[in-house]
């Protein structure tokens, strides 16, 4: 062996024999004893430590802190393990069940204000109509009995269908070739002619106009709640 091949083998297992020696991290103890035990809610994954925050002289502050964070944790995954309940399924895994939370949290955000009745709400439940009917459900009457109230019968198809909305039977004759005037109907086409209008497509102005005047109200109403929670 040439002396370059002795260096090489020197240098080599110098590495080796560093990593050999280098100490292992001592192992904490995983029992954690206090003057004063914690109290928990294993509910929030929470541990609370009374005792006091003491810094010895020898011990840097992030140190002290460190160590006494590592104990808490320490103390409430030993409390986790002891009096919970532990679970294991092919399909979950292992699963631990936390119990009931304990400590009460405040509201990040204020409790929401109720919202101000509408005019057709204050009349709803003024009539007693719809929700607002005393007797729905209790012998005097039904939901069935509330939503046959939307409801009319069709002779030409033989089926229930809605007064009004989707498919409602206000819509029928609009697209009709041939609609039927009644001389109440004819006066009137007649001053819609003057304007330029004819009497087919009258039901759908009617409705539009409806919806638009549904809509100021609903404006109306939201200024009115926005007004009152002022």
């Amino acid at each position: 062996m040439s002396v370059a091949d002795m260096n090489n083998s020197a240098s080599a297992s110098a590495p080796d024999s560093a990593a050999k020696t280098k100490p292992k991290p001592e192992r904490l103890p995983i029992t954690v004893e206090k003057p004063t035990p914690y109290t928990f809610d294993l509910g929030h994954l929470l541990a609370l430590d009374p005792n006091p925050l003491t810094l010895p002289s020898n011990t840097s502050l992030n140190a002290a802190l460190t160590s006494t964070a590592r104990d808490g944790a320490q103390a409430l995954l030993n409390q986790l393990l002891t009096t919970c309940t532990i679970t294991a399924t092919p399909r979950d895994g292992i699963l631990l069940s936390l119990p009931p939370r304990t400590t009460l949290l405040p509201r990040f955000k204020p409790v929401p204000t109720p919202k101000q009745p509408t005019k057709w709400e204050l009349f709803a439940r003024k009539k007693g109509i719809g929700k607002y009917n005393k007797n729905l459900g209790s012998g005097g009457g039904s939901a069935e009995t509330e939503r046959r109230k939307k409801l009319v019968y069709d002779e030409a198809s033989g089926e229930w269908v809605p007064k009004w909305g989707y498919k409602g039977k206000n819509k029928r004759g609009e697209n009709e070739w041939l609609v039927e005037v009644d001389e109440k109907m004819w006066k009137k086409e007649e001053g819609l002619s003057k304007e330029g209008k004819g009497i087919r497509g009258e039901g759908r102005r009617e409705r539009v106009d409806r919806i638009k005047r549904n809509e100021r109200r609903m404006r109306a109403n939201e200024r009115r709640g926005g007004g009152a929670k002022g």
